[in-house]
């Protein structure tokens, strides 16, 4: 066990926080009610839109603030007010169009808390790479636009993030090389095989939880995290303790001081109850 003062707890969400229904267990609700019983500020860290963050955790009194868009907004939860907002540059985001308008991909959008894609990629996601566990979430939670091309040419200075979504892994590696020859002033991630993730260069979980812990007052050694994914790493790496669930990604597993249990066996509730 890892003593330390313990006053933010970050919160990846998805594999997770989450299991592998999409979510909360009973016993990770009862370890992040603890937690906040104790005064401790327990805050969401997701790649997700402001508006597709689960209710169950949501919903949750103590939940605070919410880092999304892998850290391109902040916001206070229990108002629904964005607090930060960094936008992709407008030529960057020409510029990823640009690179890719003749590969096999498809965009996700993010715009001020909402989540848009593509007709096609929402109706059967799954044949663009997506695993069947996704396909009610990414139908919940996307509103759908018939020309997701045009419609992010459109709003190109508006996006605070964006995805494309790469179902061969060869294709994923070439493209994510040429966006970082090619394109200024982004901050490129992903949190699962078929995903680029694009936010602004000031972006980033990490930059999300150092915003928080400058809002709280508090050091980011008093900070925890937990997470499972490549776009988590840099989170893991800063706080004050970083915690990787087992079944994360090997730059997730090494990037953390602790590695607790799988998602779908509560690891997170395993690992306040040991840090706290």
């Amino acid at each position: 066990m890892i003593e330390m003062a313990v006053k933010c707890i970050a919160l990846d969400m998805d594999r997770t926080t989450l299991n592998a229904q999409g979510k909360l267990s009973k016993e990770n609700r009862e370890a992040l009610l603890y937690a906040i019983k104790k005064g401790v500020h327990v805050c969401i860290a997701s790649g997700r839109a402001f508006s597709a963050l689960p209710e169950d955790v949501v919903s949750l009194p103590g939940i605070e603030y919410a880092i999304t868009c892998n850290g391109a907004e902040v916001y206070d939860v229990p108002r629904k007010k964005c607090l930060q907002r960094f936008c992709l540059p407008g030529e960057s985001v020409k510029a990823i169009m640009k690179v890719t308008e003749n590969d096999p991909v498809t965009y996700e959008a993010f715009i001020r808390g909402q989540a848009y894609a593509g007709t096609e990629y929402v109706k059967d996601p799954v044949r663009f790479g997506a695993t069947k566990q996704a396909v009610e979430y990414v139908q919940h939670t996307r509103k759908m636009e018939d020309d997701i091309r045009a419609f992010i040419l459109t709003h190109s200075s508006e996006l605070s993030s964006m995805d494309i979504i790469v179902k061969d892994e060869e294709k994923k590696a070439e493209v994510w090389a040429l966006l970082e020859e090619s394109v200024k002033d982004i901050y490129i991630t992903s949190s699962i095989q078929q995903l680029i993730e694009i936010s602004g260069k000031n972006s980033g979980k990490h930059n999300g939880l150092k915003f928080l812990a400058d809002l709280l007052c508090i050091s980011l050694q008093e900070t925890a995290a937990f997470g499972d994914a490549d776009n988590d790493v840099e989170m893991l790496e800063i706080a004050g303790i970083g915690i990787a669930v087992a079944n994360g990604s090997e730059k997730a597993l090494a990037a953390a001081d602790m590695i607790t249990s799988h998602h779908d066996i509560n690891g997170v509730a395993e690992g306040i109850y040991k840090i706290l």
